[in-house]
């Protein structure tokens, strides 16, 4: 195996540990609108994934940093593209990370419940905008023979990529919901099972018909694996919630986004962006990639620093691993 597609294996491990992670914080934001019923419960609800939100934003910046270093034809096409859909991301992100911190700076209940509303919308674009950006890049975009696109914005919002943002919008909130079945304690921890159950079936419905519509059109019999695997993750995290196994629920919906991801980067390759205007204009791990010489020094820094992060970050979620409830809430507003 070349270097150019162990660094497409790598990025495509660090693109599905951020949908894994980041996509169950995405999901607890868009459930402070869903599933919270008072202020209490959304305190609740932003405090399960206030110690580790920004640890997982830590993902997109190194898929992103690697996807600059190890190939950079696909960097600069992807990033000129889709500036729009990624600055409306990042601008996102932003907001977020400000309203994550701001939220609790004053106690007057509109800057909190304003702050909140923030949380809110500036989850539940990026769970769908990152659905969007995937499906064209698996589906093809138009690239000249200058390995440009010459696309517009509305191109984008074809048909198949708008059905991949309603599958990571609903599949990442199903995974906060079962996070939140596994992270609280009393009613609203029993709300989001029922919660679950049903936003469960409507992201079974939807991958299904996106993974199939992948399968038919570019995919071969190690996607097929993959569609099988995720289909059957997606219907036992269904069944584990039912049971009240909520551990179990929450790592069968990893295993779900895990092999969703896994199955596009496997129709994808050795594409990494396919030209609809003609399959010769295609950015592949080949011509897209670095020298062997930048990817020879990148592999042995990944080496060194990769461990170090993974326990840091595993150190995190341990410590703060314990259920809580509006009972676990201080006095004070803030």
């Amino acid at each position: 195996m070349e270097l150019h597609d162990v660094w497409f294996v790598l990025i495509a491990v660090l693109w599905t540990g951020y949908f894994f992670l980041e996509g169950f914080d995405f999901g607890v934001g868009v459930l402070t609108k869903l599933l919270a019923r008072n202020r209490a419960e959304k305190r609740v609800l932003i405090n399960t994934i206030g110690p580790v939100w920004d640890g997982n934003e830590v993902w997109l910046l190194t898929a992103g940093g690697a996807t600059f270093a190890a190939f950079p034809e696909w960097y600069a096409t992807l990033f000129s593209g889709f500036y729009l859909p990624l600055l409306v991301i990042l601008v996102c992100l932003i907001v977020r990370g400000v309203a994550f911190e701001y939220r609790v700076k004053r106690p007057e209940e509109n800057w909190q419940r304003n702050w909140e509303t923030a949380i809110f919308w500036t989850s539940l674009i990026p769970a769908f905008l990152w659905g969007v950006a995937f499906g064209n890049i698996v589906h093809g975009v138009e690239i000249d023979r200058d390995l440009e696109y010459v696309g517009s914005v509305w191109d984008l919002l074809n048909p198949y990529a708008l059905l991949g943002g309603l599958v990571t919008l609903t599949l990442f909130t199903f995974h906060g919901t079962v996070f939140t079945a596994l992270k609280t304690v009393g009613e609203i921890r029993e709300r989001a099972r029922t919660l679950a159950l049903r936003v469960g079936l409507v992201t079974a419905v939807l991958a299904l018909a996106f993974l199939l519509w992948t399968q038919a059109d570019s995919g071969d019999a190690k996607s097929l694996v993959a569609l099988v695997v995720a289909v059957a993750a997606l219907v036992a995290a269904l069944m584990a919630n039912q049971a009240g196994r909520e551990g179990w629920s929450f790592a069968l919906s990893g295993v779900t986004i895990v092999a969703a991801v896994a199955m596009l980067f496997l129709t994808l390759f050795p594409n990494v962006m396919p030209s609809t205007l003609n399959a010769d204009w295609s950015l592949t791990v080949t011509n897209a990639s670095s020298s062997a010489y930048t990817l020879k020094i990148m592999t042995w820094l990944a080496v060194i620093a990769t461990p170090v992060v993974l326990l840091y970050q595993g150190w995190t979620y341990w410590v703060f691993r314990k259920r809580i409830g509006t009972q676990h809430l201080a006095d004070a507003a803030h």
